[in-house]
């Protein structure tokens, strides 16, 4: 936040920037909580604070830095010394960390509007033109809801005001340095469209303006999107790998061992008796085995001096030093053994799988509240995983992860093992979060209970229980999803009532079975609850394209189930008002259009109208336009486009179209490297399209329908059509060659898909599903040759 001066404080108020994502921020409320230790990286932040500090009219340096590196590697304790040491020197600096996962940092909406009002504070020329666009435009402020581009708000808030100051005069804020914006983790914002877009608007600035006193530090991981734009001419470039030397480590090993010795006990006197420790040898083969990841070091560190080791363990920091030389120093291998210090201790799975899946972090409290256990219950379990984990040392401030890397390692089965946070874990949140909002209302019947006013698990729950149902239907059971039902019936007798909870009522009835499972009547019900909700959400209400959204759906489901046409045209017309809500670039909008496909090809699946699957392939090839590659949902779209082609190609014969096709679902499962969560479903719908038609392309699938059983351990709610996918694979392959040990695989997997799909409460309708009947055929076979 900027300096409160009354003109200050008045573009405050109409930006409303994120007040903590800047490098003044607290870092313990606001990770990462990173920092350059006394003597380490000076090589390279000497190089790049020579640059920006240069004169760009004398010296001729590229207007913008690009210093990348992995996991740990120090990026973000750079960037921060950086900001701090131009400062120091007079140099005026605004700044942006994104982090993943917590809220708005995580998103590129705001990021305009955090820099500009630092602008304005730090180059107070600047404040009168920022002043002015933000008044003439409010919706540059894109809050609470993004409706204006990140190009459109760079140029109006930031270039174009900083331009007009310039074109004053010199900017006596600026004391002859250049304005240093810098923007950290730029890996760590999920909205990549927009970041390429981003980085390209900077390169059109500065070709219209090659001398404009403003320079642009960016640190990030090497990904696509960002790599492909800053790794070319023009771009003063950084590769930690060339930065991070033994003697950093060395340095950086070196304060903490002088601080412990200092504040230790146990070491002063161990030393007193032994002398130095660790010894030359012990550190020399510490920071060889650390191999220059700071993040490892850190953790190393940690481990040595016992602040992620049980209580119960007696051992001193000269006794886990050895030990901590067999530490695995991959991260997974860390992230694994920290883990295990507390694994033993009560709710420990449900803890870190809740800190795992929540879409922005909650305090101990929270976290508490949500799990229906105590606080100390939580602390307790955290304590001992520091090194992983940033434990606050109050009730109210978010537990945040040390390294968004753990969160990827905790999700990816694979690679966490027992310590997975299963998906199924999102419904036993959904339905908690239900019960903190029952409980709340309960506490205070008949009172308006606005979002200022609610607990932190209430608040949560309000923007996003709906998102954990949606990932977490497919593993509740009966019984959870009646006991979710009745317990929104209970909220919504209890008033004052609200569209929020008629919206949760309708999204448990709606969801309460399998889409080609649920009743009529439940259907109808739902539809009712959306058009009430609705009607509470008047045009301009920011909620209402959700409310059409999920009204569309439900008449979607009632179509599908009834073939009732009324119904199905009231789905398009809500849909298309929905899309006219969300005008691109919005990230909504394409899953918004797919939605609409989808509305247009299920008359199709029913009457083959070709016209229908002509629109449907056309709104498809549109959503795949808004979502380039690497976008994080690119292989959604290419795997939706590919199945409408697929089609037309089934209908009409097209080599084109089943080319097509089969390059689309290729792309998909390139975009989805094992073990992507989503590389499943990619997986399966390569296999099911009827894209098999040579023993070549059987080889193929029968390897594509392995992998897909490997990614779909038991419980997972689509294993049994994994297997029965490759079932069927395996069956064909056996009418082609006639091979034994194809029949005597099949059997097994019709055994286990027939339990899985019994276990899962899913009714087997042969006719519904013409793929079993390859499989029947097959199991006759291996009856007669048994």
């Amino acid at each position: 936040m900027g300096v409160l001066t009354s003109g200050a404080l008045a573009i405050y108020d109409l930006l409303e920037p994120i007040a903590d994502a800047s490098h003044t921020r607290d870092r313990k409320r606001s990770p990462p909580d990173s920092a350059c230790m006394r003597g380490t990286r000076l090589e390279v932040v000497r190089k790049v604070g020579a640059w920006t500090s240069s004169c760009i009219l004398i010296d001729g340096e590229p207007h913008i830095c690009w210093m990348h590196g992995y996991v740990g590697s120090g990026k973000s304790a750079i960037s921060l010394e950086i900001c701090t040491k131009s400062e120091s020197q007079g140099q005026p600096v605004a700044s942006f960390c994104f982090f993943r996962n917590a809220g708005d940092r995580s998103r590129i909406w705001r990021f305009a509007t955090t820099i500009a009002d630092q602008m304005a504070a730090v180059v107070p020329e600047t404040a009168p033109f920022v002043r002015a666009a933000a008044t003439a435009s409010p919706g540059l402020k894109n809050f609470p809801a993004p409706v204006t581009p990140v190009v459109m708000q760079m140029q109006r808030l930031v270039y174009r005001p900083f331009k007009s100051a310039a074109d004053r005069g010199p900017i006596e804020s600026l004391a002859g340095r250049p304005f240093l914006i810098v923007i950290d983790g730029l890996d760590e914002c999920e909205d990549k469209d927009e970041v390429g877009e981003l980085i390209d608007s900077m390169f059109s600035f500065f070709d219209d303006n090659p001398f404009i006193p403003l320079r642009i530090f960016i640190t990030s991981r090497v990904e696509q999107h960002i790599q492909s734009r800053l790794n070319v001419p023009g771009v003063h470039f950084h590769d930690l790998v060339d930065h991070c030397s033994d003697n950093d480590i060395t340095a950086f090993l070196e304060v903490l061992f002088q601080d412990a010795g200092r504040r230790s006990p146990v070491i002063r006197a161990y030393v007193r008796e032994h002398g130095e420790w660790p010894t030359p040898s012990e550190k020399r083969k510490l920071v060889h085995h650390i191999g220059g990841s700071f993040i490892f070091a850190s953790a190393v560190f940690k481990f040595i001096m016992g602040s992620n080791t049980p209580r119960r363990d007696l051992t001193t920091p000269m006794d886990r030093l050895p030990l901590a030389l067999k530490m695995n120093p991959g991260l997974d291998g860390l992230y694994a053994q920290t883990l295990e210090r507390s694994e033993h201790i009560p709710h420990f799975h449900n803890i870190i799988s809740t800190i795992a899946l929540l879409h922005t972090p909650l305090p101990t409290s929270g976290i508490a509240e949500v799990l229906g256990i105590r606080t100390y219950e939580v602390v307790n379990v955290l304590v001992d995983l520091q090194a992983i984990i940033q434990v606050p040392g109050t009730d109210d401030i978010p537990v945040t992860l040390c390294h968004t890397s753990l969160r990827d390692f905790l999700t990816i089965q694979s690679r966490s093992g027992r310590f997975f946070a299963h998906p199924r874990h999102h419904g036993h949140l959904y339905l908690r979060l239900l019960q903190c909002e029952f409980e709340l209302r309960r506490r205070r019947p008949g009172v308006v209970i606005h979002l200022s006013e609610c607990t932190p698990a209430v608040a949560y729950s309000r923007r996003y229980s709906a998102n954990h149902l949606g990932k977490g239907q497919s593993f509740l059971n009966p019984s959870e999803t009646k006991s979710a039902i009745c317990s929104c019936r209970e909220m919504l007798r209890l008033p004052p009532s609200s569209p929020e909870l008629i919206q949760a009522l309708a999204d448990a009835v709606c969801r309460s079975a399998p889409s080609d499972m649920i009743s009529h009547a439940d259907l109808e019900e739902a539809i009712s609850l959306y058009r009430q909700a609705l009607l509470l959400k008047p045009p301009g209400d920011e909620g209402r394209w959700l409310s059409l959204h999920t009204l569309g759906y439900a008449l979607s489901s009632y179509y599908t189930s009834t073939g009732d046409l009324d119904h199905l045209e009231e789905a398009i017309s809500v849909c298309r008002e929905a899309l006219e809500l969300r005008t691109s670039p919005h990230s909504d909008r394409a899953y918004l259009l797919h939605q609409l496909a989808g509305l247009f090809k299920a008359p199709y699946d029913r009457c083959k109208a070709m016209a229908d699957l002509e629109k449907a392939i056309s709104i498809h090839r549109e959503a795949l336009e808004l979502r380039p590659s690497p976008h994080p949902d690119r292989s959604y779209s290419l795997n939706e486009l590919a199945v409408s082609l697929t089609d037309r190609y089934q209908g009409i014969q097209s080599m084109s179209d089943l080319e097509e096709a089969i390059s689309l679902h290729r792309e998909a499962l390139e975009l989805q490297p094992s073990p992507h969560p989503e590389r499943s479903w990619s997986l399966s719908n390569c296999i099911t399209q009827g894209l098999v038609k040579t023993i070549a392309d059987l080889e193929e699938a029968i390897f594509l329908s392995r992998e897909a059983v490997e990614l779909r351990p038991s419980p997972h709610p689509d294993r049994s059509d994994s297997l029965n996918e490759l079932a069927v694979s395996l069956a064909a392959r056996y009418h082609c060659t006639q091979s034994m040990a194809d029949l005597e695989e099949t059997f097994p997997c019709i055994v286990k898909h027939l339990t899985s799909t019994i276990s899962s409460s899913r009714t087997l309708v042969v006719t519904q599903q013409p793929r079993y009947i390859y499989t029947q055929g097959s199991l006759s076979a291996y009856k007669s040759h048994s």
